[in-house]
């Protein structure tokens, strides 16, 4: 964090239903290491509709969007950039003098992990949920080369539009299903989500015959799928790997600074402490 605020120090904020202190370590880490005069906050919204009024009556620089705002806010915005267009979703807002640009670095951090990994996009994909994070973890994998997938979403309209837009098909839960690449994009095994937090999106023998488990859910570092997953032997990617990336990407829309992979690095592990 900047050693002294001022009038002129930039504020950046995340809007969450449940929100952590990964992003304010992350973007406040960076900001004291390059020397940058900002500050970022988390808030947990009461009415999004006047948490984003503020951003632009106050003059707030930029926002992060996490569930379950990631839809809500798309009428609310001047500017709707591709990423966030194409997925009808944003998880990040711009503010240039009181225009709201609206991104989504989630499908970006989502396609660049799948290529660091070296996932066989010819193998079979099961997407689980249908909420905004799904929809830029199918977009991701349609723009990947993963023409073969299954959306498992309880509720059926937004599952199987959101299936049907990426030419997969619609199951209401997992059971009977195999596939290679298994994608949590759902709140389960987050902290802090009741019963959910210690259960699984998938059945167990799923899990143990997928070749590549991928759970978006950052916190905790190691969730239950992941544990279940590596216990299997399975390899996988992780929420902490996403949150890393799409803050970094952030991190440039709202300071127009890059910061290098060894400084998103130390960001990252500091984040998680």
């Amino acid at each position: 964090m900047v050693s002294r605020i001022s009038k002129d120090t930039q504020l950046c904020i995340s809007l969450s239903g449940r929100p952590s202190n990964i992003g304010t370590r992350f973007h406040n880490y960076l900001y004291a290491e390059l020397g940058l005069d900002f500050v970022y906050k988390a808030f947990r919204p009461s009415n999004i509709a006047d948490a984003v009024a503020g951003i632009r009556g106050l003059g707030i620089r930029g926002a992060g969007v996490s569930m379950p705002f990631k839809e809500t806010v798309l009428p609310m915005m001047d500017v709707l950039h591709d990423s966030a267009r194409a997925i009808e979703s944003v998880n990040t807002i711009v503010n240039d003098d009181g225009i709201l640009h609206a991104y989504n670095t989630d499908y970006q951090a989502v396609v660049d992990l799948l290529a660091a990994h070296e996932v066989d996009p010819t193998v079979p994909v099961v997407i689980a949920g249908s909420g905004g994070m799904a929809k830029a973890v199918a977009a991701a994998l349609r723009h990947s080369g993963f023409t073969e997938g299954t959306v498992v979403a309880r509720n059926e309209i937004s599952g199987r539009s959101l299936a049907q837009k990426y030419g997969y098909a619609w199951r209401s839960d997992a059971t009977d299903l195999s596939a290679g690449l298994l994608v949590n994009a759902t709140p389960i095994g987050m902290s802090g989500s009741g019963a959910d937090s210690e259960a699984l999106p998938f059945p167990g023998s799923l899990i143990a015959s997928a070749s590549t488990v991928f759970d978006v859910v950052a916190m905790p570092p190691e969730t239950p799928l992941i544990r279940d997953a590596r216990e299997h032997g399975v390899h996988t990617i992780t929420g902490a790997e996403v949150i890393a990336l799409q803050a970094a990407l952030q991190f440039e829309l709202y300071t127009g600074v890059k910061p290098t992979s060894e400084q998103i690095r130390r960001a990252s592990e500091y984040s998680r402490q």
